[in-house]
């Protein structure tokens, strides 16, 4: 059976080449990582140190999909005469451009070759028509700001001005009050463009205090995504987050750190955006984001034989959506808007906001009533969509060259959400990306009573934060204040923990792929603050580690570094 479809295989790259006229794209699938110069006990090679912490905060094991594609197999692509265009570590593929059909028959004699399949499909994209874009359907309207700055109120962290009510009505102004504004966490914006925002006011404070980390663009890379002629798109998405104009515009994280990264090309749809956009979350892994926030779904293409039906939207199938269930599972936060297709004929969201474990963003008024152009569920598999809405109608945004305006599109109520989120997870870090997803839900306006309009509701951020510090949880957890010293350590770690009581606990260190590598066994605190060596650790070698303590039920964990 093996030789036959070896031989059925061969048969079908055949009659690939031999249809090929010119130049022409394949998608190459590889069996493994094989032995790759790169190792899961290393690293800070390819991810960023604070990509590994998040996984060790988060409990998430290295796997060997973190590691980069094999650079030999990529090589013997080339030595065989194919182009690489795109390369992806999740997926383990490689998208090639090959002249002839000898080339395709070499690479296919490979091991490590998976599959091959013809990628033309990919790239097919109009230049002369308008495309069916997820932005069509936002509406943005200029306001003058003498009609929308409002008087600034005596206890309010920010002047927010027309934005107030975007950020009153989940509650995340009283998360500001407190001093959670997503100082320390890092959103990677994905989307079509950010033309200006290296000089607007609006972004001044971002600027000033060096908050976007870097900018990245995966369709022309090495282009400027702030370009005049890039989509201003990116920079009104930004605006809700990290915008800071006071007394017209203040973003729902303004102290948060952003990377800016471009997968759409606004002109076109074609099926590559897709991988595109698995390569920018890829990155955002890599380089330590918590939060992605993605205002893009898809559904039709310029060729229409590459449409999605509705049976794609099981959270499975298509491209991007795999792409954001992995991020997710990586411990980022995945907020993704659910599309402006409610008053169409497609009215059902779009990829990847159909994935199980992405946030999915739909849109309300600002009286919290549900816009009837937000995309609604349920998925094809049953499941209710989007999770839970924010203001979409009427939002204030920052538009070019200056000054603020009314949009309208669930591209603006997920970023309200996803800068929200940065500040809730400011405040309790120590929770996972599902779990913070899980509190803001039960948080919601209709958590009781779920539907497919507006998922679980409007969040109460106050709510959310109260239910994941609540006396209950506290209750618990019998130990907690756990601190170690020195960092870095060399030959021990003095551990200082306070316990409420009597207890026989376990102390644990774990390396960066999760594996325990030094532990003490009955150990035991008595109540109040307890001073605890771990000793005989000058044979762990220079890196990350997370020392863990728990009593078999509970646990709590801190950083360590050598």
């Amino acid at each position: 059976m093996k030789q036959l479809l070896t031989i059925f295989f061969s048969f079908c790259l055949m009659i690939i080449a031999s249809a090929q006229s010119g130049p022409a794209y394949f998608r190459v699938k590889f069996t493994d990582k094989g032995t790759s110069s790169y190792s899961l006990a290393r690293p800070a090679e390819y991810l960023s140190s604070k990509a590994i912490e998040r996984r060790l905060l988060q409990r998430i094991p290295l796997t060997e999909s973190d590691l980069p594609v094999n650079q030999t197999y990529l090589q013997s692509l080339r030595a065989a005469g194919a182009e690489i265009i795109y390369t992806s570590k999740w997926m383990n593929v490689a998208i090639i451009k090959a002249d002839s059909r000898s080339v395709v028959d070499n690479i296919a004699k490979n091991q490590f070759i998976k599959e091959i399949k013809p990628a033309d499909n990919l790239f097919q994209k109009r230049s002369n028509q308008h495309k069916k874009s997820f932005f069509d359907s936002e509406k943005i309207e200029k306001l003058p700001v003498r009609n929308v700055s409002r008087e600034f109120k005596s206890g309010m962290s920010f002047n927010y001005g027309a934005s107030l009510n975007q950020a009153q009505m989940i509650m995340v102004d009283q998360l500001h009050n407190l001093g959670f504004t997503g100082k320390g966490m890092t959103i990677a914006v994905i989307d079509g463009g950010f033309n200006s925002a290296n000089i607007m006011a609006a972004f001044d404070s971002l600027r000033a205090n060096s908050q976007i980390l870097g900018t990245k663009d995966f369709v022309l890379p090495g282009n400027n995504v702030y370009g005049t002629s890039m989509s201003a798109h990116g920079t009104m998405v930004l605006s809700t987050m990290g915008g800071n104009l006071p007394g017209e515009l203040v973003g729902t994280a303004p102290k948060a750190s952003y990377w800016l990264l471009r997968s759409e090309d606004v002109v076109s749809e074609y099926l590559m955006e897709e991988y595109y956009w698995v390569n920018a979350a890829e990155y955002a892994d890599s380089i330590g984001a918590d939060i992605i926030n993605s205002s893009l779904g898809y559904t039709e293409f310029d060729n229409p034989d590459e449409n999605h039906t509705y049976a794609d939207m099981d959270g499975n199938t298509t491209v991007v959506t795999i792409g954001a269930d992995m991020a997710a599972a990586k411990g980022i936060l995945v907020v993704n808007s659910a599309g402006n297709s409610g008053n169409s004929p497609w009215f059902y969201i779009g990829a990847p906001a159909d994935g199980d474990s992405v946030f999915t963003i739909g849109a309300v008024d600002g009286s919290g009533i549900y816009a009837g152009f937000s995309s609604h569920g349920p998925t094809s598999d049953g499941r209710i969509k989007p999770d839970v809405t924010a203001q979409g109608a009427n939002t204030i945004v920052a538009v070019v060259p200056s000054g603020i305006a009314a949009g309208s599109g669930t591209s603006f109520s997920s970023p309200v959400m996803a800068g929200a989120s940065a500040c809730l997870w400011q405040a309790n870090p120590t929770f996972t990306n599902m779990e913070l997803m899980n509190a803001i839900k039960m948080s919601s306006s209709q958590s009781a009573n779920p539907d497919n309009q507006k998922g679980w509701g409007i969040p109460n951020l106050v709510l959310a934060n109260n239910l994941l510090t609540s006396s209950i949880i506290k209750q618990k957890e019998p130990f907690s204040n756990l601190s170690a010293y020195p960092i870095p350590f060399s030959e021990k770690v003095n551990i200082e923990v306070e316990s409420t009581s009597r207890l026989i606990v376990d102390f644990k260190i774990f390396n960066s792929i999760g594996h325990s590598v030094a532990e003490m066994k009955g150990i035991e605190l008595n109540k109040g603050k307890n001073l605890t060596v771990f000793p005989k650790l000058e044979r762990l070698p220079k890196g990350i580690y997370m020392l863990q303590i728990s009593d078999g039920y509970n646990v709590i964990a801190e950083k360590i570094i050598k």
